[in-house]
């Protein structure tokens, strides 16, 4: 298995640390509104990397956050908590907004079926593994206490920015008058550990008491107590946006690292952006979508998943609701494909040649090579076309290939036909071997008058459809 690690910055051979068991942390949502296109490419990429895993007969014990308190509008540690001003919008408590919006997000992710995560742990459970961390990185003098919150001195971190590639001295602290940065903030990278219940914060609903007074955890703290709850360290991969890499995932590496003195990931697994219509996604623009606007468009969830197989993770892709009607008829043809080869009785005469073995050592070639999901579709599509391969071969390989895709495919059930009709047409097959043409043409005619059409295949094989 080879992949693109952000941290070398190179596609390398991936190798889990003991034995088959790959360990993987997946960056989940932040639940203070709903999921949208945005983040369903992301899961879905992530999601095709553990089912290549599972394919490849690794076995992945994956992790995934709720980030249910702590993450402020900006991740820089900037704005409003996104909960409180989630619960303001929808007028309900912070606990009721993150309920709502974690079923949501399971909702999503579900229609898309992708795999759920072995853990799933939500932030507010793990305030004290998050003290605890805490507490190390300060008995190792790496934190620095205002009158608002307990920060982590980045200075003290020397390969802090090696994520990224951006060094200390560029990070800028931002300009706009409108945004509030805590004064007593050494630079601008500092990140905030714990924040107090005072100030800005004075009326924040979740709250814990801790060493350093009541209030709540920072944002970056959480994915860093939790994966390593779980996980240990170092983890093997670590998934999640690439629009985390400069601020989160840095500072993740940072605490981590500091406070237990290993390597924290060994692989950064990150998905590009989706744009739409060209566009970043804004509720502005008017273009934040979500699973119900997909169905108001009939847009089936699989067909939004089969949509996102088009384009590599590390490309940024584009949706357009052209694009998205023109997957949904690409999953429909698929659909009707795997029905009609279901339809096919048996072909146990039938030899085939090479195509099968070498179709198979493609797919598991371009699914090796850091996820080559795109090329793997078209080769299903090669697969279909093929008359090299008989029905049940090409329905094998498409099953087979659908343990990655993860279109529900070996789901789709055949069309039942009555056993009466099936009598008819083993009673035609019959007089057609006696050379009985007359009789069986009589029976054929008795078939499509029933509402169904019969067609002959080699050596006496027949194929029964709907009209």
């Amino acid at each position: 298995m080879k992949l693109y690690n952000t941290l070398t910055k190179k596609v390398e051979e991936f190798v889990p640390q003991k034995g088959k068991t790959v360990t993987f942390y997946t960056c989940g949502p932040t639940v203070y509104d709903y999921t949208h296109i945005g983040h369903m490419r992301t899961y879905t990429n992530n999601d095709l990397l553990k089912r290549t895993l599972l394919y490849l007969g690794f076995k992945v014990k994956n992790v995934m956050n709720i980030t249910d308190v702590g993450h402020l509008t900006g991740d820089d540690d900037t704005g409003e908590d996104k909960l409180e001003k989630g619960a303001k919008k929808a007028k309900k408590t912070v606990w009721e907004v993150a309920a709502l919006f974690t079923d949501y997000f399971f909702k999503t992710t579900d229609a898309l079926n992708i795999l759920r995560p072995d853990i799933v742990c939500p932030a507010t459970n793990h305030i004290k593994d998050m003290i605890e961390m805490i507490k190390k990185l300060e008995k190792k003098g790496l934190t620095y206490k205002t009158k608002e919150a307990v920060y982590f001195d980045v200075s003290k971190f020397k390969d802090y920015g090696k994520l990224s590639g951006q060094k200390l001295e560029e990070k800028i602290q931002k300009a706009r008058e409108e945004v509030y940065i805590d004064p007593g903030k050494k630079h601008p990278a500092d990140f905030a550990l714990w924040f107090f219940r005072i100030g800005r914060f004075a009326n924040h609903t979740m709250h814990w008491s801790s060493p350093w007074g009541d209030g709540f955890p920072g944002w970056h703290i959480e994915c860093s107590a939790m994966s390593t709850k779980y996980l240990g360290q170092p983890i093997d991969i670590h998934a999640g946006g690439v629009d985390h890499i400069s601020v989160h995932h840095e500072n993740e590496i940072a605490q981590s690292e500091a406070a237990n003195e290993k390597p924290f990931v060994r692989f950064w697994f990150h998905n590009n952006f989706l744009m739409v219509d060209g566009k970043k996604m804004s509720k502005s623009l008017g273009n934040f979508y979500t699973i119900n606007d997909l169905e108001k468009h009939q847009i089936e969830p699989l067909a939004m998943r089969y949509f996102f197989l088009q384009t590599h993770y590390q490309k940024v892709a584009n949706f357009t609701w052209e694009g998205a009607k023109s997957a949904q008829n690409s999953y429909n043809n698929l659909k009707k494909i795997v029905l009609e080869l279901q339809s096919y009785n048996s072909y146990k005469s039938y030899k085939s040649n090479n195509s099968y073995k070498t179709y198979h050592s493609h797919f598991v070639n371009f699914i090796s090579d850091n996820l080559q999901i795109p090329n793997a579709l078209a080769l299903l599509w090669q697969v279909v076309k093929d008359q090299s391969l008989n029905p049940q071969e090409k329905l094998s390989l498409i099953y087979d290939f659908d343990k990655v895709f993860g279109l529900k495919l070996t789901e789709i059930k055949p069309q039942k036909i009555p056993q009466e009709i099936i009598k008819l047409a083993e009673e035609r097959k019959r007089y057609r071997m006696e050379k009985n043409f007359q009789k069986a043409d009589e029976i054929r005619k008795k078939i499509e008058a029933l509402g169904y059409q019969i067609e002959d295949l080699p050596q006496n094989q027949y194929k029964i459809k709907i009209k």
